[in-house]
């Protein structure tokens, strides 16, 4: 973990791969949008945590989470932890780490630096994704259960793969069906803003040196 860790570290001080690197797993449909043009009431400010773990046989995980079904933009969707920012946060790093706790029990951490920014046009957020590394071995997690139907485990092994990717048509919210890209995780399929924050980090630990 120490040395994956320094590497990310090292890498993050370079430039991100960015909107490139995301729009290679956003929805065909899904038009660019420049973050620079928005105005503060055209969003909604959020963060979202990638934590990496390390299970009990030293193999690095990010945790995700299922969603409940509600009515909404993202129900039942496999999400990172995170989630809008509250006036009770001093900034959005606060956001990631509170929304980290309140959906998967997880505190003990430390951050790493963060991704680039994406903004979701369903939901008018504006993502802020920050990394981070679980200070615990084999973390014991805790769901909301309000929020979270399940913890679902990516290991970096199989985000880097590439038969991991997969493409064709999604039954997304409100009877609609889109057609996207979406990395396929224990039969789970990662699809939209999170397969995007995902396709970026799959490119920064790809070019890692």
């Amino acid at each position: 973990m120490e040395a994956f860790v320094q590497k990310l570290k090292d890498r993050i001080k370079q430039p991100l791969p960015g909107q490139e690197a995301q729009y290679l797993m956003a929805p065909l449909h899904r038009s660019r949008v420049e973050i620079e043009t928005l105005k503060v009431n055209d969003y909604r400010p959020s963060a979202v945590m990638i934590l990496f773990c390390e299970d009990e046989d030293g193999s690095i995980y990010i945790p995700l989470t299922e969603r409940m079904s509600y009515n909404g933009a993202h129900s039942g969707q496999i999400s990172l932890p995170g989630g809008k920012f509250d006036q009770s946060d001093k900034d959005l790093q606060e956001t990631a780490i509170r929304e980290c706790f309140e959906e998967i029990g997880i505190s003990a951490l430390d951050i790493i630096g963060k991704l680039t920014e994406m903004y979701i046009p369903v939901s008018r957020f504006l993502v802020h994704p920050y990394l981070a590394v679980c200070r615990e071995r084999n973390p014991v997690m805790t769901i909301q259960e309000r929020e979270v139907k399940s913890i679902v485990k990516l290991s970096i092994d199989t985000l880097l793969k590439t038969e991991t990717i997969e493409k064709g048509r999604i039954e997304a919210t409100h009877n609609m069906v889109v057609s996207a890209p979406w990395f396929n995780i224990n039969g789970h399929k990662v699809w939209g803003a999170t397969a995007m924050i995902l396709s970026e980090l799959k490119e920064l630990i790809r070019t890692t040196s």
